[in-house]
This record gives C-alpha cells, structure tokens and sequence, in this order.
C-alpha cells in the first residue's frame, strides 16, 4: 500500500494545468530505492549466493531506506586496527621487527601487529608444554578480506613463510570478511584464540587435522565442534574467480586444495595456529612472559 501511494504521489506531481497528465520518467536512483523500500516492506532478504553472482559486485552489509537516494553500503574492506600488545619488551619487540623484514615479500600483508601477536603467543605457550613443536607457527588474519592470501606457516629460527596461502571462515562470521566469532556448537562461525595441532584421519573432507583450542571461552570448543584444517573447492583461486570471493565453511579454516596436504604434513602434532580477528583476547598475549622466553632462548 505505501508503495502504490508513492508511485500515486509521484504521477500526481507530474500534472499540469494545460496539459494531459503524464508521468515524469523515473530515474535509476528513484527507481531503485522503490524496489529497495518494497524488498524492506516485503521482509525480503538477499542470499550470499545472489549477492556474489558477480565478482565485481562485493556483499550487501547495511541498507538505508530513509531517504529517496538510497545507499547500499558494500561489505568494508577497512581493517580494523590491531594495537600494540601491552609489556613487550623493546628487545623482543625490534626482534618481531627484524623477523618480518626477513620474512621477506611473501609476509608484506601480514600485519606487523598480528605478527607480534603470534609470536607473543608461541613464546608464552612453548615453555608451558601444550605446544611441542619449536620454531614453527601458522597464523591466520581472519581480518583480511577472504579474497587474500590470509595465512601463513612461519619457520621462526630461519626467518622463511614455508605456506602462503588462502583460507576460508565460517558462514556464520561474514561474507567477505569475518566480523562474528563464536566457540558455540552450531554457530557455523570461526573461533578465534590460539590452537595446538592434532593428529590427521579420512574423514568426509578427505585427509583432514584435527586441531585444539587453547583459549577457553573462545575457542575451547573447537575439538568438539570438528573445527579441522581440510582441503575445500570453495577456497581455492579458481572459485574466487567464478564468484568474486571464497565460500564458507561450518568454521573450519578450510585450505585450497592445492595447497592442503603440505600445509598440514608441516604443521604437524604439537604446531602452534594463531586465528586472529577483531576482538582476540587471551591469556597467552602475555608481554612481560613472551620477553623472558626471549632472553633466555630466542625462538628455541
């Protein structure tokens, strides 16, 4: 009804005194925000699918229908900023430094401040036994858009990225990036926190790791839930490139096929993954311990 009177509106102010009604054309910019209010006054929602059915076209976030120049906001690819990790000593810290400039052109989209993060974590869990594997992490930025290369496998005593590759993120955390993360059963969505590699099995993704949670609250779940590292179509290059963007999955960090099975023979029983995102907290982005491991043994 409110739709019939805006278009009843509309042809009544096109009406003139010496002439026959006609209605004026409506614009693209008219005409759209009446399909947008209709689809609002409908309850219609758009899927993923149909969002992405062009790769130039990014993921709907937020609509306005307030004002006839409607604006469809796409999905930000703005970051959101990663502070500086509290009582990092300043060695330690030039240390982190020196790694990423050695790490070379392979980790320029790796973040200097999840960098930190990740080997803040790696030096405070290795001492406490509940990873085994030294000088070796993997960490995923699940704030990038899932379009980059968002993970990488890191040999810490030989400053080299060993993998560099694509992962995808739960359906239940975003479209083309990940902004919800939750340790719930049937949430569909990427934990955050750090985990310790499991071992390997068959399952119905093929040769798959099983991986645990060491952050309780966040992602201690992730065993139960069969959060695995396993190869998936829809996070390879190919399906960006039909799509525009990865698919999802039920939160696992699902791998390209290409590239899976030695990104998971590297990391093997006892590695250390770091999944980042907004709003990581955890108990091992301890500072003042990360420093002390340092001193005493570098990345051993």
């Amino acid at each position: 009804m409110q739709i019939q009177m805006y278009f009843q509106a509309m042809f009544a102010s096109a009406q003139t005194p010496v002439a026959p009604p006609i209605a004026k054309p409506i614009s693209w910019r008219l005409f759209a925000s009446v399909v947008v209010m209709a689809a609002a006054l409908c309850g219609c929602q758009l899927r993923a699918d149909d969002i992405h059915s062009s790769p130039s076209v990014l993921p709907v976030t937020t609509v306005s229908v307030t004002s006839p120049t409607t604006v469809i906001l796409p999905d930000s690819l703005a970051l959101t900023p990663v502070p500086d990790l509290p009582q990092v000593p300043d060695t330690l810290r030039r240390a982190i430094r020196r790694l990423h400039a050695a790490l070379g052109p392979a980790a320029a989209d790796l973040r200097p401040t999840v960098l930190e993060q990740a080997c803040v974590g790696y030096l405070t869990l290795h001492p406490t036994g509940r990873i085994e594997r030294a000088g070796l992490l993997a960490v995923a930025d699940m704030d990038l858009p899932n379009t980059a290369k968002r993970l990488w496998v890191l040999d810490l005593r030989k400053a080299r990225v060993l993998h560099h590759s694509l992962v995808a993120h739960g359906e239940g955390s975003g479209q083309l990036r990940a902004t919800r993360f939750s340790n719930q059963e049937k949430s569909a969505c990427t934990s955050l926190g750090f985990y310790r590699t499991a071992g390997t099995y068959d399952g119905i993704h093929g040769y798959s790791r099983r991986i645990e949670g060491l952050d309780k609250g966040q992602n201690s779940n992730a065993f139960d839930r069969y959060v695995v590292l396993h190869a998936a179509d829809y996070a390879s290059p190919k399906y960006i490139e039909q799509h525009g963007h990865l698919g999802y999955s039920r939160g696992c960090p699902a791998l390209p096929p290409e590239q899976f099975k030695e990104i998971i023979a590297t990391v093997r029983v006892g590695s250390m993954l770091l999944i980042s995102g907004p709003g990581l907290a955890s108990r091992w982005l301890d500072g003042q311990a990360a420093g002390r491991r340092f001193l005493a043994r570098g990345w051993e």
